[in-house]
């Protein structure tokens, strides 16, 4: 692991995860709900993806979810892949949250052992290092 007081951890995607990156086990992934229609969306957002309201409330999203229902990549995908290298076949689930959303995700573990409905927890991790010596941070859930 990096040393974070010389290295910079970035996200992978900018508004996805509480603040700051130092401590990743504290790490969460961020939400909105919208005031106008209770709809609850993945990322900051400036307007509601379902009415299109502007009053979106920050939501810091559940650690422990369950998979509602998964498949199973086992072909690199195309494209600038940052995963493993030999690639290694993965699970990519849907996540169930308590807030009532639905989180695309990879799954760690096992693929033999994924199971719908099996309890998951997330887990925030230094996915690659770009060119300037960064952490990128992503996320993925695991068993627990």
């Amino acid at each position: 692991m990096a040393n974070t007081e010389t290295t910079k951890r970035l996200p992978i995607r900018e508004d996805l995860f509480t603040m700051p990156l130092t401590t990743l086990e504290e790490v969460r992934l961020m939400g909105g709900r919208c005031r106008g229609c209770e709809e609850v969306s993945l990322g900051k957002r400036g307007y509601c993806p379902n009415c299109g309201g502007q009053d979106i409330q920050d939501l810091p999203l559940s650690k422990k979810g369950k998979l509602w229902t998964y498949t199973i990549i086992r072909h690199r995908p195309p494209g600038d892949y940052k995963g493993p290298d030999p690639f290694v076949p993965f699970g990519l689930g849907l996540v169930a949250l308590p807030e009532g959303i639905r989180v695309v995700s990879p799954i760690e573990g096992d693929i033999d052992l994924m199971r719908i409905g099996m309890d998951l927890e997330l887990s925030v991790y230094p996915l690659y290092t770009d060119g300037d010596g960064n952490e990128v941070i992503a996320f993925r859930f695991k068993p627990i």
